[in-house]
């Protein structure tokens, strides 16, 4: 129960605990997933909506849900009042606190203990909500052949599509940082406002235009054609996602406050584009489904998002993982050193890697940087000089500059110490031939363990400053 309180309560009150580390990808992040065959849901969560009390919102096949972080509470209406339907399609929180609602069957709004409904959407499919910077809210009523575009400002409801220019409807909403309301529907795009709407053509997607967001510089970023398009002055030009090849559907996009874009796709899982990288979540890695059908970000910072399979949730880790999936040649890592310029060295069982900059370098056999040879090391060390030593299965050497240079007759094998006494000799503590002595670049003394009176090896070395030597 303590738990269960805690948990509550860190959702509820706790603004900017769990902001996302930008640098990170998905699999980096916290992860919990709450699916529908662990008995979580009825149904999958097709919306989400955060209320300023702090719960979240869910919308599902079965009902709306109030989830507090831990449990999910399914909501009845007051005696008397009920909504259109059961069935969820889409929620939004206006600024004003108020709880919108759209189902199979029309749309609802929950204020003050009361519940609305709208007789102009009545027997809709309530595909998309939006509050625009004026205060209005958008609801798209789908229905076929003729679909609504509605604006409800205060008690008065405005309806466009009567003479069908929008088809069966409108599949979702956008307002883009320069005020302009887009519109996706079967067959393209509408601008809506400012000034007379304008339709552009961009045939081909089976599901209309239903992913839309926005570019770092604030141009329209549109799912279309198996992948995401910008799209400047009625052309579409394609969006780089760095790394990612593969075509994929996507249904959902959402830019969050740390610049991170993420994009739900249905059967792909969740695509994340963040400074310079792309990486995929899905299913295999215990994302709830691979049909993600809703993206939030709740006021801490947190990222939600709902699939056919459950309910996902990213936040920070208090320390963040680095696997192969991030750039590691291995993820058995022997050993870590921070070089004086701030950038950190990793040996792993496979070869060296460079984390500088958020950016991950390799020195290994596939490229090179070792000149063929493997890394078999569990010490680095830097030098005065600011050069990292290595060992290696043929021998040891520095890098420089990025370039290897083997040293001669430096044997190979595990080494457990590296060290520098105050005369500048290096000292290297080589599990199978003993004691190394180099001064300037060349092994001058090799003493074996039993040489010092022991007959196993050395695990550690430290240079002595006040006397010299070790």
């Amino acid at each position: 129960m303590a738990c269960i309180v805690l948990a509550g309560v860190l959702l509820l009150c706790c603004p900017g605990a769990f902001a996302l580390d930008p640098a990170l990808d998905v699999s980096q992040y916290a992860h919990t997933a709450w699916k529908v065959r662990e008995g979580f849901f009825k149904s999958g969560i097709s919306s989400i909506a955060q209320t300023p009390d702090g719960y979240l919102w869910l919308g599902t096949d079965f009902g709306l849900l109030r989830f507090d972080g831990v449990r999910a509470v399914a909501w009845q209406p007051p005696p008397g009042q009920h909504l259109p339907s059961d069935s969820i399609l889409r929620l939004l929180v206006t600024r004003d606190g108020t709880l919108w609602v759209g189902t199979i069957n029309g749309l609802a709004s929950w204020k003050d203990g009361k519940l609305t409904q709208y007789a102009e959407l009545d027997g809709r499919y309530i595909y998309a909500l939006l509050e625009d910077r004026e205060g209005a809210l958008w609801a798209s009523g789908f229905a076929a052949p003729i679909g609504k575009l509605c604006a409800i400002r205060k008690s008065s409801v405005q309806c466009y599509g009567d003479d069908g220019v929008l088809g069966p409807g409108v599949f979702n909403l956008y307002e883009d940082s320069k005020g302009n309301l887009w519109a996706g529907v079967k067959d393209g795009l509408w601008r809506w406002r400012p000034g007379p709407p304008k339709f552009y053509s961009l045939p081909g997607n089976t599901n209309g235009i239903q992913a839309l967001g926005e570019d770092a510089d604030g141009t329209l970023l549109v799912g279309w054609k198996g992948g995401i398009y910008r799209f400047v002055d009625g052309k579409t030009e394609a969006y780089s996602l760095p790394g990612l090849t593969r075509q994929f559907s996507a249904k959902r996009m959402l830019r969050d406050r740390d610049g991170g874009l993420w994009i739900g796709t249905i059967g792909q899982g969740l695509v994340h584009v963040h400074q310079g990288r792309t990486d995929v979540f899905t299913q295999s890695e215990s994302l709830s489904a691979d049909q993600c059908a809703v993206l939030f970000q709740d006021r801490e910072g947190t990222i939600w998002a709902g699939t056919f399979g459950g309910l996902d949730r990213f936040r920070d880790f208090a320390a963040a993982t680095f696997t192969v999936k991030q750039g590691l040649l291995d993820d058995v890592v022997t050993f870590a050193l921070a070089d004086k310029d701030g950038s950190i060295w990793l040996a792993t069982v496979a070869g060296l890697n460079r984390w500088t900059n958020r950016q991950m370098a390799s020195f290994g056999k596939r490229n090179g940087k070792l000149n063929g040879h493997i890394p078999h090391s569990l010490s680095l060390f830097q030098d005065s000089r600011g050069r990292i030593w290595v060992a290696t299965v043929k021998g040891g050497g520095y890098l420089d500059n990025d370039r290897f240079t083997p040293v001669n007759g430096v044997p190979g094998g595990p080494v457990h110490g590296i060290a520098e006494d105050t005369a500048g000799s290096l000292w290297i503590a080589n599990q199978l031939e003993g004691l190394l002595h180099l001064v300037g670049d060349r092994l001058t003394e090799q003493i074996p363990w039993t040489g010092l009176g022991h007959k196993d090896n050395v695990s550690a070395l430290i240079a002595d400053p006040a006397q010299g030597g070790l």
